[in-house]
């Protein structure tokens, strides 16, 4: 019995087909994730610049039940889309603090992202399905693929 850590890994790519408000949907989720990756990593900056304070995903995923109370528009998208983000951002750091080592100091540091620039989400174990033809994204609904 073959080991499930080998076993090879399949990746689907599908093409969407939104409606103009699903795309309209779309676009403003990007934005808002965007200004939450650009929010994350200025608090990391400010902290560490004023504090010598450094900042980890799990304080900044802890901090998000406080900011969808401030910020409402963000109880409009999927947790884990928003738990996402985050990681991102603390995988930058990752990459920035082992470039740092490997190049004795020289690295670039995480930057902000330009709306433009981003333009991924990621559902990372619930809040979408395939069915019928359809993408169903949770907060988004059904998508034609």
């Amino acid at each position: 019995m073959a080991d499930q850590s080998t076993a090879p890994l399949k990746t689907y790519k599908y093409r969407l087909f939104p409606s103009r408000a699903q795309n309209a949907r779309m676009n403003g989720t990007l934005a808002l994730l965007c200004e939450l990756f650009n929010a994350g990593l200025q608090e990391r900056r400010d902290a560490y610049r004023l504090e010598r304070k450094s900042i980890r995903y799990l304080d900044q995923q802890n901090q998000l039940p406080e900011i969808k109370e401030a910020r409402p528009e963000l109880n409009e998208i999927h947790s884990q889309v928003l738990q996402d983000v985050l990681r991102r951002l603390d995988k930058a750091f990752q990459a920035f603090f082992r470039r740092v080592k490997e190049r004795n100091g020289k690295a670039g540091f995480p930057r902000f992202r330009a709306r433009q620039r981003y333009d991924s989400l990621t559902y990372a174990q619930s809040g979408f399905s395939v069915r019928d033809g359809k993408l169903w994204l949770s907060k988004i609904e059904d998508v034609r693929i």
